[in-house]
């Protein structure tokens, strides 16, 4: 019997015992406080008794997934402890370290997770999480995994259920979001590739409409069907995710880690996402490529030009928006180089010029990162400002773009940071204009999954 068939009939999200799992966990959440530990005032005694069920339906459930016993095993004992320790700030170092999704990457191989934990641009508070997730592992990611792309703990779901932290934005699943009381090495990261499918999907069409773009064949079959987008997305996501630690960077590419000016980590981010384009090109021109990959990675293409350039430059606040920012510079080299048109009131695609000159972009920015090892850091910020600026027009009240005075140059670089408006690069008249009709769209997609997309 394979793994995936010993995990059937699949725990579904109609499931008797999931949901009563499910009704327990919410109500521990209204008890708890922003650190996870019990809120003062709270009633003790329902915790406790909230604590037992959701510890009784865990184990009712566990035999389903073999794959995951020692997850379980260890779950119930960190549970167990927290609540012997009168639920103060959660620590579940033991089974965040005995879940180990990557190394099961089976299609459809079904997960249940349950931890304390916030939910990136979702919660903030460290509140109990549970999921049912399914891997998306397809044969033709399997072999370029192994053969191309070696990443191990990458690890790409489908949402099957959730509770109200990923009833949000949010579309990972990080191990460092997880309570504890000490970092543990981390041996996975995954994406939920159904709903950065579907949120594309309904984005892409409004977007297409709103500004009479006439899509490509290909990219039109994304928007018709949700299982292909999800594995073109996977395809991005892969190479993006192993991009962060290859190449030649400054040396902590996870710039936000440090306290440096947003626009560093728009490169950054942007940097992964232009790779993962390059080597899609790369893949579709190679003689030696099958035609299921090949066709996958133009697939690929189109979801990353087209999330880069609508749904990103309009999701968030203003405030330091670094996956905003780098949209807008890669609408803007784009039309620069006469491969993006807006005329007529309608936009416009030179799909054959569109992979060169996209390539040229990530080329720019991987010069900007051959360089950095030869320059101190603040020049290496002033170089990487100079970039983008050159492409992107900066606010009118900017000091950067006015020249930062010599107390400030010559000084810490706190006081370069600090220097940077919180929106330093404002939206283009474009962008304000299609916000007003798109961004209703964008916001509509909160907490969206294949089921309803």
């Amino acid at each position: 019997m394979s793994l995936l068939e010993s995990t059937r009939p699949a725990v579904t999200a109609e499931t008797p015992s999931w949901l009563r799992l499910k009704a327990a966990v919410t109500g521990f959440r209204e008890l708890q406080r922003k650190d996870g530990a019990l809120a003062e005032g709270a009633d003790t005694a329902l915790a406790a008794r909230l604590m037992t069920e959701i510890r009784e339906h865990v184990r009712a459930l566990a035999p389903t997934f073999p794959h995951d016993t020692a997850y379980f095993t260890a779950l119930d004992a960190d549970l167990g402890a927290w609540a012997a320790g009168g639920f103060d700030v959660p620590d579940f170092r033991t089974s965040l370290a005995a879940f180990n999704p990557q190394r099961d990457r089976v299609d459809g191989l079904r997960h249940l997770v349950l931890f304390p934990m916030t939910t990136q641009n979702g919660s903030p508070d460290r509140l109990l999480e549970a999921l049912l997730v399914d891997v998306i592992w397809p044969d033709f990611i399997d072999a370029l995994e192994r053969e191309s792309y070696p990443n191990a703990l990458f690890v790409s779901l489908r949402f099957v259920d959730f509770t109200a932290g990923y009833d949000t934005d949010s579309a990972v699943l990080f191990p460092e979001t997880v309570a504890m009381k000490e970092l543990i090495p981390f041996t996975w990261g995954a994406i939920f590739q159904d709903r950065e499918a579907a949120r594309f999907r309904r984005v892409v069409a409004a977007a297409a409409e709103i500004t009479k773009l006439e899509l490509p064949e290909g990219a039109q079959r994304l928007l018709d069907d949700q299982e292909l987008t999800e594995r073109a997305f996977v395809l991005w996501d892969l190479i993006h995710d192993r991009t962060h630690m290859r190449g030649d960077l400054p040396f902590d590419p996870f710039m936000i880690k440090q306290r440096m000016p947003f626009f560093l980590y728009s490169l950054e981010e942007l940097r992964c996402d232009l790779t993962a384009f390059r080597e899609a090109v790369r893949l579709v021109r190679a003689a030696e490529t099958d035609a299921v990959t090949r066709d996958h990675a133009q697939l690929a293409q189109y979801t990353i030009l087209f999330d880069r350039i609508f749904r990103f430059p309009l999701t968030g606040s203003r405030v330091r928006n670094y996956d905003g920012l780098g949209g807008q510079l890669l609408f803007a080299w784009l039309h620069q180089h006469h491969v993006l048109h807006w005329t007529d009131t309608s936009l416009a695609i030179d799909w054959e010029q569109l992979p060169d000159t996209v390539v040229a972009l990530s080329d720019a920015i991987n010069e900007l990162y051959w360089r950095s090892i030869d320059r101190p850091k603040t020049a290496h910020w002033l170089a990487a400002y100079e970039l983008v600026r050159a492409t992107v027009e900066p606010n009118p009240a900017s000091r950067w773009a006015r020249g930062l005075p010599d107390e400030v140059l010559a000084g810490a670089p706190k006081g370069y940071t600090d220097a940077v408006l919180d929106d330093e690069f404002p939206l283009s008249m474009f962008y304000e204009a299609l916000g007003k009709k798109l961004r209703p769209t964008i916001e509509s997609t909160a907490g969206i999954t294949a089921a309803t997309a």
